[in-house]
């Protein structure tokens, strides 16, 4: 199996995991945990689907950056609500 086979199966378990916690009805708790498998499958498709994790500093960092930015950005309106 190939690694981006492997990388298929981690975003499938996670996707399963994510909605999995959405039903548990944990309230922030389970929003924080689903952001965060959220923000790693985003890291996950960036490295290996988009090929970063092999490109230049400044455009890997730029992207992960961005990824994180937007990860922030939404947890602090979810703990506003």
């Amino acid at each position: 199996m190939t690694r981006l086979a492997y990388v298929w199966l981690l975003l499938l378990l996670a996707t399963g995991a994510a909605v999995g916690l959405r039903f548990e009805e944990l309230g922030a708790i389970g929003g924080a945990a689903t952001l965060a498998l959220a923000y790693w499958k985003g890291r996950l498709v960036v490295l290996e689907y988009m090929e970063l994790r092999h490109a230049p500093l400044v455009w890997r960092a730029t992207v992960e950056g961005w990824l994180g930015l937007v990860t922030v950005a939404i947890l602090g309106v979810y703990c506003l609500d």
